[in-house]
């Protein structure tokens, strides 16, 4: 959607890598039966284990493989040593899980909705490295073209490097589209005792390429057709219905053909492209057609030679101001900022400079061939029909200026109603899973898209927090700490680093459109929970260390920093919010 060089874009790879994110599918779970009976966790645990081995899924969140810090309450000693239970334990007290799942600041919201009867599973997508390998060697020469140019070599290597990634990104795109194939396949297995949806960013970006197809193939359709009943009804002629169409499905064909050799790709707004050139390539050929009746009807003794180069001569023309204007009309997107948009305006603008050549050089090249006029008109019935709008234009121009100021004045009264659509929701039909998953997600399991804070810790003595720590404790773990070990020079694993994180999370959990919020303040807040609440920055530290990989994995990785001191609060978006 986005240009090249915003810096946006960059910043949000720069993080993505930084964290290094996963994209991820959101299959959510609506069992019939108690979410804690045997037979629905046995079910979660077959749909877990299929989807586990999927090509290209790196992992599957779900409520059996978390770990369970409340039920009942661990010690710091058993979290430190890994002594953490989770649901697929036989020994887990089920009521207890219940209850922290749905009340949990970690789980809450996430993984269970508040009243028990949904969950999630979170089926995380591998990391594609060399997809990421061939954007950055991409991206490095393009900046380096943008800031100092390029050498003739390193002009050919860009070129190189865009083709590869495009090839890659291509190949990428596919192997993921087969993947939400895949998942769906396996939902189906699981749908007779459960309500299932999938949700998540790659289900949607796969199902709106299978939109742009359909859209395609369906408006294109659909505009032939049209075209057909058309020109049936206006010239009654097979000669008139088979020419205009055939010029009109040559430019579309030779349009998409063009598209395609430029490696030009569809987007939602440009599906609509094959159903706007056909109109406009039939306006053209109606206007040469008409006229060529209209000569063969005045002209009777006329060659087909005579009737063709006149028809030519005389609409090549206005039919060129006409393209013209439609052209600066679509060639105006090109300043919209907006990448999907300004393809289509160049698209449109391209196609609307092909079919009026097209059509010139194609309906009457194909006139030619007949050796005689083809079935002039017998008479103008369309005269005495124009004579009666401009004698009443003649009759009545003052009620006609005071109609078209008025008209002009609610044009512009309603023009300044319009409001732009928002609600991304509303793209989709009511009966699509898009729709029906996002609801179910926002509504019981914290959000559907993924929106991050990023929070860069300030420049302050104290972040000096950890030779402070050495300097009072002048111990083994002193000096380990003040050498770089654990979270040294951290501003944020102190208590004040951590309640300003805390502050963040509890302002964007207070707006009405965020749902799950998780930081480092999700650790906090769990660590308060098993601790108490007077933690103070040396025990933050200690725990740091001690954690083991599955919770650090969890809670501190995808939030913390520590190379660059920052934090990362990751807010999941209810994009059904109607404000």
């Amino acid at each position: 959607l986005v240009l090249e060089g915003d810096e946006a874009l960059k910043y949000y790879r720069k993080i993505n890598k930084r964290y290094a994110t996963e994209d991820f599918l959101l299959v959510t779970y609506q069992p019939e039966g108690d979410l804690m009976s045997q037979p629905v966790l046995d079910d979660i645990a077959r749909l877990r284990d299929a989807l586990k081995v999927l090509p290209g899924v790196s992992s599957v969140n779900s409520i059996l493989d978390v770990p369970l810090l409340d039920s009942p309450r661990v010690s710091l000693t058993q979290v430190t040593a890994g002594e953490i239970s989770t649901l697929s334990d036989p020994k887990v007290d089920r009521e207890l899980a219940r209850r922290e799942l749905s009340t949990s600041p970690l789980y809450r919201s996430l993984l269970t909705s508040v009243d028990s009867r949904t969950t999630a599973l979170q089926v995380n997508i591998a990391r594609d490295e060399r997809y990421i390998e061939l954007l950055e060697r991409r991206e490095a020469l393009k900046e380096k073209r943008e800031a100092q140019g390029l050498s003739p070599d390193e002009k050919a290597q860009l070129t190189l490097a865009e083709q590869e990634f495009l090839d890659y990104a291509t190949e990428a795109n596919e192997r993921l589209y087969a993947l939400v194939d895949a998942v769906r396949a396996t939902l189906a297995e699981h749908r007779d005792g459960a309500t299932v949806f999938l949700g998540g960013v790659p289900m949607i970006a796969a199902d709106m390429i299978a939109f742009v197809q359909s859209d395609l193939v369906v408006f294109g359709s659909g505009i032939v057709l049209f075209i057909v009943l058309l020109l049936v009804v206006i010239f009654r002629h097979v000669v008139w219905v088979l020419l205009p169409l055939a010029t009109c499905l040559l430019s579309a064909v030779l349009m998409l053909g063009l598209l395609a050799w430029l490696d030009w790709r569809m987007t939602v707004i440009s599906s609509n492209f094959v159903a706007l050139l056909l109109i406009v390539t039939l306006s053209i050929a109606i206007h040469l057609v008409v006229r060529y009746r209209e000569l063969g009807a005045k002209q009777p003794d006329a060659s087909q030679y005579q009737l063709v180069s006149q028809t030519v001569r005389l609409m090549a023309r206005p039919c060129f101001y006409t393209a013209l204007t439609t052209l600066v009309a679509f060639a105006s997107l090109v300043v919209s900022g907006i990448r999907p948009v300004i393809d289509f305006g160049w698209m449109m603008t391209i196609g609307v400079s092909v079919a009026l050549v097209l059509t010139f050089l194609v309906l009457p090249c194909t006139l030619l061939l007949f050796k005689r006029p083809v079935a002039p008109q017998a008479a103008d019935n369309s005269k005495a029909f124009t004579l009666r709008f401009a004698a009443f234009a003649d009759r009545h121009g003052a009620a006609i200026f005071a109609a078209s100021f008025v008209i002009l004045v609610l044009s512009v009264w309603g023009g300044s109603r319009l409001k732009v659509e928002n609600r991304f929701i509303d793209y989709f039909d009511e009966t699509t899973e898009i729709y029906q998953g996002m609801e179910v997600i926002d509504a019981q399991l914290g959000g559907t898209i993924p929106l991050d804070v990023i929070l860069d810790a300030p420049k302050q003595p104290e972040a000096d927090a950890g030779g402070e720590f050495a300097d009072d404790f002048g111990s083994d773990f002193g000096d380990d700490f003040a050498d770089g070990g654990g979270t040294a020079g951290s501003y944020w694993f102190t208590v004040a680093g951590l309640e300003r994180v805390a502050q963040v999370q509890n302002y964007l959990d207070g707006l009405e459109e965020t749902g799950k919020v998780l930081s480092l303040a999700t650790l906090y807040e769990l660590i308060q929970m098993i601790m108490g609440n007077g933690v103070d920055d040396l025990q933050l530290a200690l725990v740091q260390r001690a954690l083991p990989a599955e919770i650090n994995n969890i809670l501190v990785e995808p939030y913390y920093s520590p190379e660059h001191d920052q934090v990362r609060l990751n807010v999941r978006v209810m994009e059904t919010s109607r404000t």
